[in-house]
């Protein structure tokens, strides 16, 4: 968790600082070109970048660890798909209305619409949950074009300098955004007691969490989202956007709503949820994160 600049060290605070003028530089150069190429070139930039990155090492070990089965020219193939969706994922939420309307252009689908609409019907507040594939705040984007108001949870970055220009960036697309930790969880959960949608990435490594299998392998993951749909009877309803052959548009997927049971079992079924999109599509998860630090 990121501490204020004035609590950091000197070298710290100088790392951070040169990060934060690179990609706020980059951000700002990109931006003055069209969009359909604007996010292709940062795609390829970062893919370029990776290796130095460590981002390339980060991905085989898990892939290593996750895919054994895959060759050489598998894994070389996903490391450039992978980077590519993370900057092009960067740089979309940096686009603003071109971005926007792209998301509000996508078709969506699957069971998870019915379970939605029916759920705001009764006055039943809802937790969608998703992950780190695709672009997650395109279907954000979508569904709060389509009325249905919604606050988000989000995990504050490293860099505390770069961080308030993101959270002011993903503010564009929708508030409520609540900074996880002890106050924003306090003001998500007065936001669901009183009805509401709140969005939650779910697939990150969580230090409380309980040990789920994903992929095969034991991963520390949080079960308060399946917690807090049975304790204030929300529908839990997990949602994708899936990025499309042209790296550009999107197909927004609503799958079943997760059946209300225990914490452990329920957030187990999420994952197995987000397991079987991913193998569909590996490419466009985030291989990069520690997802098994365990």
């Amino acid at each position: 968790m990121p501490i204020d600049p004035s609590g950091l060290s000197r070298m710290s605070r100088a790392k951070y600082l040169t990060s934060n003028l690179f990609l706020r530089s980059v951000i700002l150069g990109l931006g003055l070109i069209p969009y359909r190429w604007r996010v292709p070139v940062m795609g390829r930039l970062v893919s370029t970048l990776a290796p130095l990155a460590g981002f390339d090492k980060r991905i085989r070990k898990n892939l290593a660890m996750t895919r054994p089965d895959l060759t050489e020219e598998d894994v070389a193939k996903l490391c450039r798909q992978v980077n590519n969706n993370a900057g092009r994922t960067l740089i979309e939420l940096y686009a603003g209305q071109p971005f926007v309307e792209r998301a509000l252009a996508a078709p969506i689908s699957g069971p998870g619409l019915a379970a939605l609409e029916a759920a705001r019907a009764e006055g039943r507040p809802v937790i969608l949950v998703t992950g780190h594939f695709g672009n997650y705040d395109a279907a954000r984007s979508n569904l709060i074009g389509r009325g249905h108001k919604m606050g988000a949870l989000y995990r504050r970055m490293a860099n505390p300098y770069f961080n308030d220009h993101y959270v002011r960036s993903i503010e564009q697309i929708g508030k409520p955004m609540f900074e996880q930790g002890r106050r924003g969880m306090m003001e998500m959960v007065r936001h669901l007691k009183g009805g509401g949608i709140i969005a939650i990435v779910a697939d990150l490594h969580s230090n409380g969490g309980e040990k789920i299998d994903f992929f095969g392998k034991p991963a520390k993951t949080s079960i308060v989202p399946a917690e807090l749909a049975l304790k204030y009877n929300a529908a839990l309803i997990p949602v994708y956007a899936i990025r499309q052959d042209n790296g550009l548009d999107f197909e927004i997927t609503m799958h079943e709503e997760i059946p209300h049971s225990d914490p452990v079992t329920m957030t187990s079924a999420i994952c197995d949820d987000l397991e079987v999109l991913v193998r569909q599509h590996m490419g466009q998860w985030f291989w990069i994160h520690r997802r098994w630090k365990i």
